[in-house]
């Protein structure tokens, strides 16, 4: 039995190492054998094998006008000096060129217009492969400025009343003011439920309550007439952030909305039967 057995590895063991991750393996122990013996180069080798995986991935059925991406992964959330190779990312394949582009110039469509539907695709497209793209990314895809990139992502979200998944509007990150806008009017005026806003926005439940707190809390400090710097320091939010929901207290204002009405509205919270059945008709459209 044990000759079978020593038989078998001769014969079948070397074939194992006709692959990426046995010539990797190989390398190492001959060119770096003081990084540690077999056990240590197996996990070495598994972890760039795996990176190799995330940063090139498969392009046998990528389309032209398709290009892969590495981005922040949406769900890796900025803090305070936390730098990007600290950062967790994933590989997402983005339409850079629609198959549609070429028949709309030629019928005529504005090069602006066309650009701007391609950041409003990719935003969204990350999105659905779990990253999230950032106005530098664009820019640097489509070969404008980060300042264009802005402006048609507002120009956008004003038009379709949506608002774009990136990293300012996940990670809420920079001075995004329109997604705080959309959030705060799908919420307090037009009474629609956090479940609602949450599916609608691609934001977290927990973000959305996070608008809902910050945005009575500064609510309650302008009704007592503080000041700016009174609000941040009250609520420990930084100035620009108060700045920002300062803005949108007064466009209610000006629209004749009664702040006292807007403390005291209650946000609604969806049942589990309204949750699935909500999610079945999103899904459906």
């Amino acid at each position: 039995m044990k000759k079978n057995i020593d038989a078998n590895h001769a014969t079948f063991c070397p074939q194992a190492f006709k692959c990426f991750e046995g010539a990797l393996e190989a390398f190492f122990s001959h060119e770096c054998p003081q990084l540690g013996g077999t056990r240590t180069r197996q996990v070495l080798v598994k972890s760039i094998a795996d990176m190799v995986r995330q940063f090139y991935p498969q392009t046998s059925h990528m389309q032209p006008g398709q290009v892969t991406w590495p981005t922040v992964h949406r769900n890796e959330f900025s803090s305070y000096g936390k730098s990007i190779q600290n950062t967790r990312l994933t590989t997402v394949i983005l339409d850079l060129v629609s198959s549609q582009d070429a028949m709309e110039r030629a019928k005529g469509k504005k090069l602006r217009v066309i650009k701007k539907e391609a950041v409003a695709r990719m935003c969204k497209q990350a999105f659905d492969q779990e990253g999230c793209l950032t106005h530098a990314e664009l820019a640097i895809l489509l070969k404008i400025s980060p300042h264009s990139v802005g402006k048609y992502i507002k120009e956008w979200e004003l038009e379709n009343r949506e608002v774009l998944p990136r990293r300012g509007s996940i990670h809420d990150i920079g001075p995004t003011l329109t997604h705080k806008t959309m959030i705060i009017e799908k919420l307090f005026i037009e009474q629609k439920t956090v479940q609602q806003v949450s599916r609608e926005t691609k934001h977290s439940l927990p973000a959305i309550q996070r608008y809902i707190s910050t945005f009575k809390q500064i609510l309650l400090c302008k009704q007592k007439g503080m000041s700016t710097e009174e609000a941040a320091f009250s609520v420990g939010r930084t100035l620009r952030l108060v700045h920002e929901y300062e803005k949108i207290i007064e466009q209610y204002k000006e629209k004749n909305y009664v702040i006292a009405a807007l403390l005291k509205s209650e946000i609604g919270i969806e049942t589990r039967t309204q949750i699935t059945i909500n999610e079945g008709v999103d899904k459906k459209y």
